[in-house]
């Protein structure tokens, strides 16, 4: 299994990334998608990267930081190590922190840049949308977007449907043991549709704690209870469903 979206470049794992690593491993998680949110972030990842072979790094803008400068210069770092990248992100559009229309504005223009990189360079989208799935959505079609992941979506299902149906995935994280929005939206989608992830540090089974990448076991457990599907079946999907998107080179 691969975790497709976790910030396990953050200091938080400095002290124990390896034994994290190792957990993980345990479990059945052999490949770790790093996703950035700056810049400084991005460089950090290749970096941590090169020493742990079992992260994969991602570079990208978080939608809070409404600077076209550090947009620009986040693209033409991605164009310079497009061959070391899984994946952009994490990009997107965020509501809940960027209300102002004005700045919604900025938000979208360079969200568009990024949907732009991503076709030139084939290059999965890794998405953030908080409170702002359906206007993403509705972006990435507009925009004719490819290969799109949306993390952690927190929107109805039903605002999830015509995502599906252009053959987007959306990611799991181990919140879903204590988020009745999460298990709506498993039972909702189709297996073909979903991936899983920790988000690492954030969105574990326990908001208090500290998540990391082996708690996907608990999002696997969740998903083959939901839907009703044996546990092997849903591994065996979502590996199918990574390997599209992302590719065989997670797996070798």
């Amino acid at each position: 299994m691969i975790d497709t979206h976790a910030h396990l470049t953050d200091e938080v794992f400095d002290t124990d990334r390896d034994e994290v690593i190792v957990r993980a491993n345990n479990v059945g998680i052999h490949a770790i998608v790093a996703v950035s949110e700056t810049l400084t972030e991005a460089q950090r990842c290749l970096k941590i990267a090169e020493t742990h072979p079992a992260i994969f790094p991602a570079a990208g803008l978080y939608p809070a930081h409404l600077d076209l400068e550090q947009a620009e210069a986040t693209i033409t770092f991605i164009r310079e190590n497009r061959d070391r990248l899984v994946a952009i992100g994490e990009v997107g559009l965020d509501y809940w922190v960027v209300k102002e229309e004005n700045e919604k504005a900025i938000q979208r223009q360079i969200f568009c840049q990024f949907i732009e990189l991503s076709k030139e360079l084939s290059l999965p989208l890794n998405i953030h949308s908080r409170s702002a799935g359906r206007h993403t959505i509705a972006l990435l079609l507009e925009k004719e977007a490819q290969k799109v992941h949306l993390h952690a979506y927190d929107g109805k299902a039903s605002s999830a449907l015509p995502g599906v149906e252009a053959g987007y995935y959306f990611s799991i994280p181990p919140s879903i043991v204590r988020s009745k929005q999460k298990q709506k939206l498993v039972k909702r989608l189709p297996i073909a549709s979903l991936l899983v992830e920790s988000d690492s540090p954030v969105l574990g089974p326990d908001r208090e704690t500290r998540n990391e990448p082996a708690n996907i076991a608990l999002v696997i457990d969740a998903i083959s209870e939901l839907k009703g599907i044996d546990r092997e079946e849903v591994v065996e999907n979502i590996d199918h469903n990574t390997k599209k998107l992302y590719g065989e080179k997670l797996f070798q």
